[in-house]
């Protein structure tokens, strides 16, 4: 038996589709498997009903009557809107190199997408993006303004979740500012932030134990899982190459986001330079932590 916390969005289930679709095309795999996902993950995009009631009926038939569904599509859609994964998608994950990842992201070719993985350490597009935000693809040998630039516009376009609000980043500043949901506000991370912690500190959390970077295979990485207004929080120490080589394992906070559809990541870290030297700033959002700080 199944309980449903949460309902899959049409939206969220086509990112999967297009997921899928997406690397079994790096894979090379058949053309028209690669068409089937991308055509499903359109239909159901633009349904108005949502896909996942379907699946709450237990009318598997109906299912997989939908146009451009069939039998396999609906058993990936039944799945995540089950248990909010598809193995598929992670199998798909598992087989694909970052190389081969990182050379399908627009201005980034076989030679580049191999130093990247080597001197940063980082294997997914979210990784990717990150770095292409807080610096650290700057500094790699061949990455100029211009291209570091182009590469972050073409992952906004890559990675559907982060697409609007990538741009809306990027673009020129206009006069007027129009309220962006897509992300939390500043002020509701840092409470998040300060709210993990505090509680890490006070040994108030549960422990994981990481994978990577941890030989005696310990428990020693603690995760928080928390609320706050409409949005659903998951924050944890980063466990990353660059912060274990930096010695910032314990001041770096990865915190994942969600809200009606909207996701994302984000790092909080203290700054060690400028204006907002000694204070805990969200790595990309530089500028409206410093509004948050004037303000308070």
């Amino acid at each position: 038996m199944f309980f449903f916390k949460k309902t899959a969005t049409n939206e969220e289930i086509a990112r999967v589709m297009d997921d899928i679709a997406g690397l079994l095309e790096i894979q090379h795999a058949n053309p028209f498997k690669v068409k089937a996902y991308r055509t499903g993950a359109k239909y159901v995009r633009g349904r108005v009903e949502p896909v996942a009631d379907l699946v709450k009926s237990g009318d598997g038939e109906a299912l997989q009557a939908l146009p451009g569904i069939g039998e396999s599509l609906a058993a990936v859609i039944e799945e995540y809107v089950k248990t909010g994964k598809s193995k598929l998608l992670h199998r798909l994950k598992g087989k694909t190199a970052p190389e081969d990842l990182f050379e399908h992201v627009p201005g980034i070719g076989p030679e580049l997408a191999e130093r990247i993985v080597r001197e940063l350490d980082i294997k997914t597009l979210e990784e990717l993006e990150q770095a292409a935000h807080d610096g650290r693809l700057a500094k790699v040998e061949g990455f100029g303004r211009r291209r570091v630039e182009a590469i972050q516009m073409g992952l906004a376009g890559m990675l559907s979740g982060f697409a609007r609000r990538r741009i809306q980043r990027l673009a020129p500043p206009k006069e007027e500012k129009h309220s962006d949901d897509s992300e939390p506000s500043i002020a509701q991370v840092l409470e998040v932030d300060a709210e993990y912690r505090r509680k890490a500190a006070a040994g108030k959390l549960k422990m994981i134990t990481p994978k990577r970077f941890n030989p005696r295979n310990e428990a020693w990485l603690p995760v928080l899982h928390t609320e706050h207004g409409d949005w659903s929080y998951t924050a944890l120490f980063s466990n990353t190459a660059r912060a274990h080589e930096l010695g910032k394992t314990h001041d770096w906070v990865v915190i994942f986001f969600e809200n009606k559809g909207h996701e994302g990541q984000c790092t909080v870290v203290t700054e060690t330079s400028g204006s907002l030297e000694g204070k805990r700033v969200v790595r990309g959002r530089e500028p409206e932590c410093g509004d948050y700080y004037r303000g308070h």
